[in-house]
This record gives C-alpha cells, sequence and structure tokens, in this order.
C-alpha cells in the first residue's frame, strides 16, 4: 500500500538575482505590498513598469496598476489614493517630472507620503536621456526627501526605507529616489531580494490615522488658507523635515538589524577615508569611478578617499561636518548645474560650502561640475579633479572658491 508523505513546507530564503536598478524597485513594490501603482511611459524610469508588469502578468505581485494619461495624471492618481489609505508607487523622468510638477508641489504640501523614483535624467532642450541631476533637485526646496541610490541593491533598499520613513506619522511627506539614467536604472548587478517576511517585520502597515480621508472621519483637504495659516503649515513641514533625520536614522537602525546591510551611517559612506588628506564627495553613480581612480591614486602613495552622499534632503549637515573637516581638501562633484549660483557651482557644491560656514577648522572645498547628459566620468577627469583638489589643499588660490567644468570640448 502506498503511503502519501506531504512534503514539509519550505521556509522562504532571500534569493540573489541579476536586476537593473528599475527591476530592483519593482522588487521592491511587490515586497511592500503597494496597494496602488500610477504611470506612464518616459526614459528611462519606464522599465519599473515594464518589471512590474512583468511580476504581475506572472501572478508574483497584486497591485492596482494604472497607467494614465500623462504624467501629471499620473501623481495625481496617487496623491488622492494615498490621502484614503492606500500604500502608493510612482515614478517618472526629466520633462516628465517637470509636467507633473503642480501635483509634484501640492503632494508635499498636503503632508502625502507617496513615494517615488526620478530616473535621472538631462532635461530637454537640448534632448539627452543620459544622467544629470535637475530633475530631482527641482523639489529641493518643496518637502519631498531626496535619497540618492549607487546600486541595484541600494535601489531595492532605499526604497522599502522609504515606505518605512515617508509612512512614519513624525514625517509623512513624500519621498523621490534618484536613480541615475542609464548607469543605474538599465545596469543589471546581483541583488539580494529579501524575503517577504522580513520585510513585514521591518515594514509596518500603511496608516493615515485620523488624517484619513474618509466619509466618516470628515476633515479637509487641500484647504484655502491664505495668510491667515500659511506660514503655520510651511513651519509643521520644516518641523517634519527635520524630524525625518531621527526617523532615518532609526530606520537604518532596525533595516540593518534585520537585513544585514546598509553600512556604518545612514547618511554617508566612505571609501578609504581613515587616512586620507583629501577626498571627493559627490552622490550616486558616480562612486564607482571614482573608486576606481582612488585605487590607482593609492598605488601612487596619495591619501584619497570618497564621501558618497546617500540622503540630500533632509541634508546631513552634522553628519557632513563630522566627516569633511576631517580632510585638508574635499573635490564636490555635481551632476547638475545651478547657473549664476554663488561661485558658479552646482547644487551639492553649494550646499556643502554652506554647512561647513560655520566652522572654524573646515577644509578647502572646490566644485567640480562633470558627466552632464549622461557623459561617463573617464579616469583622465578624476586625475583632474585629484589635481586640482590637490592643488586647492596646498594652498593654490587659482582652483580655490571656484567651479570647474570638467571633460567639456573646446
Amino acid at each position: 500500500m502506498a503511503v502519501e508523505v506531504k512534503a514539509k513546507p519550505t521556509a522562504e530564503v532571500e534569493t540573489e538575482q541579476l536586476l537593473t536598478g528599475c527591476e530592483a524597485i519593482a522588487e521592491a513594490i511587490r515586497l511592500a505590498d503597494v496597494d496602488v501603482m500610477a504611470a506612464y511611459p518616459i526614459r528611462p524610469y519606464d522599465g519599473v513598469m515594464q518589471a512590474a508588469a512583468k511580476l504581475i502578468a506572472n501572478g508574483r505581485m497584486d497591485v492596482e496598476y494604472i497607467v494614465a494619461d500623462g504624467e501629471h495624471s499620473q501623481f495625481e492618481i496617487v496623491k488622492h489614493a494615498s490621502a484614503v489609505g492606500s500604500r502608493v508607487f510612482v515614478g517618472s523622468s526629466g520633462v516628465g517630472w517637470f509636467y507633473a510638477f503642480e501635483a509634484i508641489a501640492v503632494t508635499a504640501g498636503l503632508r502625502l507620503p507617496v513615494v517615488a523614483i526620478c530616473g535621472n535624467r538631462a532635461l530637454d532642450d537640448p534632448g539627452a536621456f543620459g544622467t544629470e541631476h535637475n530633475d530631482s533637485l527641482a523639489v529641493r526646496d518643496l518637502g519631498w526627501l531626496l535619497p540618492w541610490a549607487e546600486t541595484a541593491q541600494e535601489s531595492l533598499d532605499l526604497a522599502l526605507m522609504a515606505w518605512r520613513v515617508a509612512e512614519d506619522k513624525r514625517v509623512s511627506l513624500p519621498i523621490a529616489i534618484g536613480l541615475d539614467g542609464a548607469f543605474l536604472t538599465h545596469s543589471q548587478q546581483l541583488v539580494k531580494v529579501p524575503t517577504q517576511a522580513a520585510v513585514h517585520a521591518f515594514l509596518p502597515k500603511y496608516d493615515l490615522g485620523d488624517r484619513l480621508l474618509h466619509p466618516d472621519n470628515p476633515i479637509t483637504i487641500a484647504p484655502q488658507v491664505d495668510q491667515d495659516w500659511l506660514m503655520e503649515i510651511r513651519r509643521q513641514n520644516d518641523a517634519a523635515m527635520r524630524k525625518a533625520l531621527g526617523v532615518i536614522t532609526e530606520a537604518h537602525a532596525d533595516f540593518k538589524r534585520i537585513f544585514g546591510r546598509g553600512g556604518d551611517d545612514p547618511f554617508l559612506d566612505e571609501y578609504m577615508t581613515d587616512d586620507a588628506e583629501i577626498v571627493f564627495f559627490g552622490q550616486g553613480t558616480l562612486a564607482l569611478p571614482m573608486k576606481v581612480a582612488i585605487r590607482r591614486l593609492r598605488k601612487q602613495g596619495h591619501k584619497v578617499g570618497l564621501v558618497r552622499l546617500k540622503w540630500f534632503r533632509p541634508f546631513p549637515t552634522e553628519a557632513t561636518v563630522r566627516s569633511l573637516t576631517r580632510f585638508k581638501a574635499v573635490g564636490v562633484i555635481d551632476r547638475d548645474y545651478s547657473f549664476g549660483s554663488p561661485f558658479y557651482g552646482g547644487v551639492l557644491y553649494n550646499e556643502v560650502r554652506s554647512a561647513l560656514y560655520s566652522q572654524a577648522k573646515r577644509p578647502t572645498v572646490v566644485g567640480f561640475i562633470a558627466g552632464l547628459g549622461g557623459r561617463e566620468i573617464e579616469q583622465p577627469m578624476a586625475q583632474e579633479i585629484f589635481d586640482k583638489t590637490m592643488a586647492a589643499g596646498r594652498g593654490d588660490l587659482s582652483v580655490g572658491d571656484q567651479c570647474h567644468w570638467v571633460g567639456v570640448r573646446d
């Protein structure tokens, strides 16, 4: 007589998959149990749309997937879905991000924890599909939190962190994760995909509490307050952004405890800085070519390292000051521009100078604009950045207190 033996259920284990940055975000959407995802195609963010559609078609993800008639509509969809208690995701790139700008601005003002990605690309005109950060940075003063990912792994991890931080009642602000176009959105890397159980342990259910828009809870959304209450509301948003630093720190500690990743600092990632005298400072995927340059320069006997910024908003002023005041000179590399700004530098350059201004002991800060439109930061460019930063650290006034464009044809 045959005896039927039932196999014991196999415990879910973390898997390792070859994923692009966009595909890693789609996996995060699945793991976070997102309720509503709105979409409209524009390169290079649209890889998330395609990856999410495959997960749904294969029965691996259950989400209300709404393809809108444009970028503005898709951000309006998730804004309203968030207000009625749905965990949401949306994304765009470049001029598509700008087309949605009215809805993007309102989302922050309404304190709705929408999670988005911006697949960073150059703004038209002239057109280019390659990386620039000016699309994301356009919302830097509106109340959006802005982290930048270096790898596909960090894309997934930051997305899970984003829902945790944005939905925290002390914050309740939207987050836009920056993914460098092509370099990250479309490049495959090995990614550790966590288990659903681990994600549930890290990410609580979305709960708006008494801010839920519902017939049984009569509240006002988007009131016209004019001068009577506008400053008070802006001040509340400011308080939420200040609290976000502590919430990010808490979430980072929990993430590292549960998943074993994330580094020692929630805001900065340092590479070969223990004995460094000169460091490069930047965000996103520029870390890869600069790490190659650092290893080459180290072999030549130079004490050089890298400090990578993980969160641009809220800007981690204390952590940045604590890190950068250890060095003689800092070369800040911007993949953006801020025409007419002090010293004609990039956005990040002037943020760093501002953070260091009141310090009695501060390094020389040299600005560099490089890699716009997706141009590679090649090793000769990295060498030029190092040479100018080192010269400034030695007191050469011809290269300090100014910004240099690197890799530009005459």
